[in-house]
């Protein structure tokens, strides 16, 4: 009969039998969170135009989009104090940027507070304005409240946008201080940002404010850590099993904290596989604008910088997310599928597979029609024959080697390089120099995957040879490489931009490379002792590489002879548009959703906490970026496979935790909270109980 009753009183008890008895009595701290306060007062917010749009979202949008502004180039009160921290941020960055406060190191000062000031502004800001904004929604209206999270993030790249194209005007078309204007490209922004809080507090009557609910992340750390070391001390096997592992924290918290616990751990589980979706879309300012370095970007009409292509995103977000809202998903919908969040997006995710498979195939391209690079053991050389006459070069000593170079004179041959086998990594090279009738001997010295020039020289009767190093068949950032060839007997100061400046030795000297923007230089200034002149140096092309000879041999005075021995990029910067679409397309169905989808799936005092959690997500995926690119050792295209193939794995491992995974919505929650987790010292009592009678 005992065994019978024990077996009852077991029955009603939802722990089952198996843990101790002793332990469930160790003493716990009687310290719990007190319950939320209700929600939201009853009284309904104004709407706009008549429609179901609180009129409170019109000052949360405004916000964001002079708050992006300012980032690119909240609940209530939280809001407003990071913002002031935002501002305090701008005004002290934009002070590191006058010359006439101090030093560098001052400077430096200024700019390092400032930045993190920022960063602590953005880092508040950013998870509560989000769901903020939802907030002001009811739960009959969830079908606008999904509207409001994509004209939120509508803002967010409009903001973006125009920050791109306004930010570097600011710096550079205005000068401060005799230069770039950097104290008005950061002041600007932190003006918008001062907006943006004014915009933000106007509106502060009329918004849905949750009353504060303490520091929540530090309830939820505190629940989860009880919860596993309760388990931790209860391991005994006769100590009765619960439900959920969470329910070990009954003894101490709340029952409505810990289901809301249980439904927040269950979507950041299901935020385990995103981080690499961000892996891939954040390489569009690193990877991809590397490749579009490689690229020519002038299409006919107008001409792109490799870094402009990055305005390319949000442009493009800003036509997508009312293509996609307005007519892509209601197709959808009336083809009668279902397409549920995490269905938009799994397939965002695969869109991101097929964009970084397109860049593959582009730089796949771009390398076939690259000029060839040399190997191990070998490298180019090119003859530069500056005399009036043929020279021929022989190598001595190697009949794998032969040259021959007619003289460039009067500048209508282009010289060309050819490939010189080495024997070791570095070696002295013997040559003979013929010219008519005349034979020098020279010796210089080469190293492996390098480029030279032999330039050849009259000297009065004799002929006479330097070896200089050229720059690899590559130019960064799409710039233009240009080099002189100093054939006066004065030495020769160029000024090819208003911050590029360069000298050219009297003699045959050779100049440095420097790097300029592609663009016509029809009159680059030069300056000698005794005389100013202008060179025409025409148009300088994406990716080319020019040798410029400045002789005198005219009656026109000094002119420069122009040779192009690297051949600009050829392949069309245009190439890149399919992959920022369907990367952007990916964005859309991805991002947009996901934020969505974090705030309908978080309890109402979880919510800043889930957004902050996706924002995290990001952090996460360019620290996978900078783990694959340290340890890949790929070349770019199969660098870019390779993202490709590990997205389109974590895609499948997120859509099989997604068909697992039940939607549910904060209510249900609520209203179940007295029927999932028991009443713990009535069980205590019951055991109790059974321990006196046996």
């Amino acid at each position: 009969m005992l065994e019978e009753r024990e077996s009852k009183e077991l029955a009603m008890n939802p722990f089952q039998k198996n843990e101790s008895k002793e332990t469930l009595f160790s003493p716990v701290s009687t310290e719990e969170v007190q319950p939320r306060p209700p929600s939201f007062p009853k009284k309904p917010s104004p709407k706009i135009c008549g429609s179901n749009y609180p009129l409170s979202i019109a000052f949360i949008v405004v916000n964001e989009f002079c708050e992006r502004f300012s980032y690119y180039g909240m609940k209530g009160r939280t809001i407003i104090y990071l913002s002031l921290v935002y501002v305090l941020g701008h005004v002290i960055k934009s002070m590191g940027a006058l010359p006439i406060l101090g030093g560098p190191v001052v400077h430096t000062v200024l700019s390092m507070i400032g930045l993190s000031l920022i960063a602590l502004g953005t880092g508040g800001i950013k998870p509560c304005v989000a769901a903020f904004g939802g907030d002001q929604f009811e739960e009959k209206h969830a079908e606008e409240r999904t509207r409001y999270f994509s004209v939120f993030y509508l803002s967010i790249n409009a903001g973006s946008l125009i920050s791109t194209f306004v930010t570097p005007m600011l710096r550079g078309d205005i000068q401060c201080f005799g230069k770039d204007c950097y104290a008005l490209a950061f002041g600007v922004p932190g003006l918008l940002m001062v907006i943006a809080l004014v915009v933000f507090a106007v509106g502060s009557k009329i918004y849905k404010k949750p009353p504060p609910e303490g520091n929540i992340v530090t309830q939820v750390v505190k629940c989860i850590w009880f919860a596993i070391s309760n388990r931790f001390k209860n391991r005994s096997g006769d100590v009765p099993k619960r439900e959920h592992w969470l329910d070990w924290a009954a003894e101490k918290y709340p029952k409505q904290l810990i289901l809301d616990v249980k439904a927040l751990t269950r979507v950041l589980f299901l935020y385990i596989p995103l981080p690499m979706f961000w892996a891939l879309l954040d390489q569009q300012g690193s990877r991809w604008t590397l490749q579009a370095t490689r690229m020519n970007g002038n299409l006919g009409f107008f001409v792109l910088q490799p870094d402009q292509m990055q305005v390319l995103n949000p442009f493009l977000v800003l036509i997508f997310i009312p293509l996609f809202d307005l007519v892509i998903y209601r197709l959808v919908s009336k083809c009668g599928i279902n397409f549920t969040s995490l269905r938009k997006m799994a397939v965002g995710m695969i869109l991101a597979c097929l964009a970084f498979a397109v860049a593959a195939a582009v730089e796949i391209k771009i390398n076939e029609m690259a000029p060839l690079q040399p190997d191990s053991q070998e490298m180019f050389l090119q003859v530069l024959n500056l005399a009036d006459d043929e020279v021929k070069v022989t190598v001595l000593g190697d009949k794998n080697n032969s040259l021959s170079a007619e003289s460039i004179r009067p500048f209508q041959k282009m010289p060309h390089y050819s490939k010189l086998h080495l024997k070791t990594k570095s070696q002295n090279f013997h040559f003979q120099l013929k010219y008519q009738n005349l034979s020098v001997y020279t010796e210089h010295s080469v190293e492996e995957k390098k480029w030279y020039s032999l330039i050849i020289r009259e000297d009065g009767k004799n002929i006479s040879s330097m070896m200089v190093k050229d720059a690899e068949n590559q130019t960064t950032s799409g710039m233009t490489a240009v080099r002189f060839v100093n054939t006066l007997h004065e030495e020769v100061n160029i000024s090819l931009s208003t911050d590029t400046f360069l000298s050219v030795d009297e003699d045959y000297g050779v100049s440095a490379y420097r790097t300029v923007r592609r663009g016509e230089y029809p009159a680059v200034r030069c300056r000698t002792k005794d005389e100013n002149f202008s060179l025409n140096l025409g148009l300088l092309d994406f990716g080319a590489a020019y040798l410029f000879v400045i002789s005198n041999s005219t009656s026109q005075g000094p002119q420069a002879w122009k040779m192009e021995y690297i051949p600009a990029n050829k392949m069309s910067i245009a190439w890149q548009l399919p992959q920022y679409a369907l990367v952007t397309a990916g964005e859309v169905m991805f991002s947009v959703t996901g934020l969505e989808f974090s705030y309908s799936q978080a309890p109402s005092s979880m919510k800043s906490v889930l957004q902050a959690a996706w924002l995290l997500t990001v952090a996460v995926g360019n620290i996978i970026v900078l783990i694959v690119a340290q340890f890949s050792g790929l070349v770019q295209w199969a660098e870019f496979i390779l993202f490709s193939c590990l997205l389109l794995v974590v895609c499948l491992i997120f859509s099989i935790m997604g068909y697992y995974y039940v939607p549910i919505k904060p209510k249900d929650i609520q209203g179940s909270a007295d029927k999932q987790i028991p009443h713990i010292q009535g069980d205590m009592i019951n055991l109790e109980t059974k321990k006196t009678k046996l």
